[in-house]
């Protein structure tokens, strides 16, 4: 499909990409109420998953992934479940292995490629719930997960009707370096604090694969990816896992309809995370970006987010 011209116009102070995303990552609240359902995996491992409803009975549901170290309480993932809830749709925040504020059970955890646990919390929507018209969002590594789910298999069940993502470095390694410049050093060492802190727990319990010599060698995101990431998931180094789980290859294979919603003031995206080629070459994607939002810092009127509203009257549509 054609680049669509983005409306979203936010006030004055949220033009600024730096302020739009650190309000939005630390300033903004959501009040949810969230019922948590544990479910475990075929490895034996397990999800949390949170869950907020409608005030009716419904067969629609959003299944909603959160960014890198993010968790199913970020107001990025509430307020999107709180508008659909709000407009008849039943919401679940997904917590990604380790994210749900309880060390996960096996020594992988997750990544910007793992769509096998996507695929298990859409089969258990399906199968155990009953839902049939399931839509998918998705922030930053969640949106990323959700492209490379939707382009690599022919299987996606019929009852996923569309999809919408996010911030979403669809090229991994223009984003990795992105993220190591000056410009983003608060985020990547926040990042890689939060990172750090937990893989501890992991050389804790598995200090014959991860050493406390790997772990103090950990000294950026990169690094982190080649100590852990890519030793952990079965990926050669932290090239190949990039190379291996950048959705932008998977673009042409989706077919289902699909919103990417890139802020041009993203300064986590690298130029090749604005995939206007393969918008262009297929009719299932829709590409929209805004001057303005940053990094999921699309600050909007009421609290209801810009990229929200605009999630919900595209699946709507579908």
């Amino acid at each position: 499909m054609p680049v669509i011209e983005s409306a979203y116009k936010p006030l004055f102070l949220f033009k600024n990409g730096f302020i739009s995303t650190v309000y939005s990552g630390l300033v903004r609240r959501i009040s949810i109420e969230q019922q948590r359902e544990r479910i475990t995996l075929k490895d034996g491992d397990f999800l949390d998953l949170d869950w907020s409803f409608a005030d009716q009975k419904t067969s629609k549901l959003i299944i909603l992934l959160h960014g890198l170290e993010g968790n199913g309480q970020r107001p990025y993932m509430t307020g999107a479940a709180k508008l659909f809830n709000e407009n008849g749709v039943d919401a679940v925040c997904v917590n990604f292995r380790g994210c749900s504020g309880e060390d996960n059970l096996k020594f992988s955890s997750y990544h910007s490629g793992a769509t096998e646990d996507l695929d298990a919390v859409i089969k258990h929507a399906i199968n155990t719930k009953n839902y049939s018209e399931i839509y998918l969002k998705g922030i930053s590594l969640g949106a990323n997960i959700i492209l490379k789910y939707l382009g690599e298999r022919q299987d996606v069940p019929k009852q996923v009707k569309a999809s919408v993502v996010v911030s979403v470095p669809c090229y991994l390694a223009g984003s990795a370096k992105a993220l190591h410049t000056f410009k983003n050093r608060l985020y990547h060492d926040r990042f890689l604090k939060h990172l750090v802190k937990k893989l501890k727990l992991k050389q804790e319990k598995y200090s014959e694969l991860l050493s406390a010599k790997d772990l103090k060698s950990i000294k950026t995101l990169t690094d982190f990816d080649t100590v852990y990431t890519a030793k952990a998931h079965g990926f050669k180094s932290a090239k190949h896992y990039y190379e291996t789980c950048s959705s932008l290859q998977f673009l042409p294979h989706i077919n289902i309809p699909t919103l990417i919603i890139n802020a041009l003031n993203d300064s986590f995206l690298s130029p090749e995370c604005y995939p206007v080629k393969e918008a262009k070459q297929n009719k299932n994607i829709h590409l929209e970006m805004p001057k303005h939002g940053g990094h999921a810092g699309f600050v909007d009127k009421k609290n209801v987010y810009y990229n929200e509203r605009k999630a919900l009257d595209f699946v709507m549509n579908y």
